[in-house]
């Protein structure tokens, strides 16, 4: 089995994770989006490892600017999660405080 393999295999679970989070609607709104961003950078990674093997005959992480095009998108979903999260807390300990 090649990582490529395992690579597709992962989404299934992952998949599943998004729409149970999605379902019980218990999670903060914006940390969900960062959730499903991930999934946008794993959709974005794909085309762009084909294109960096394909016009550059190497891999994406050899691509700086294909490789960071594709990183800004696990970036940004990083940082939607952790507001997320955090704006939660925020908002659950204002009610302990009230």
């Amino acid at each position: 089995m090649t990582i490529e393999n395992l690579f597709a295999i992962s989404l299934f679970p992952y998949l599943g994770f998004l729409w149970f989070l999605t379902k019980s609607q218990k999670a903060p709104k914006l940390a969900l989006k960062g959730f499903y961003v991930l999934l946008l950078f794993v959709v974005i990674t794909i085309p762009a490892g084909i294109y960096a093997k394909v016009h550059y005959d190497t891999s994406l992480a050899n691509v700086d600017w294909l490789h960071g095009g594709a990183e800004f998108f696990l970036t940004l979903s990083n940082i939607l999660v952790v507001l997320g999260f955090r704006q939660a807390v925020m908002e659950k300990e204002q009610e302990m405080d009230n």
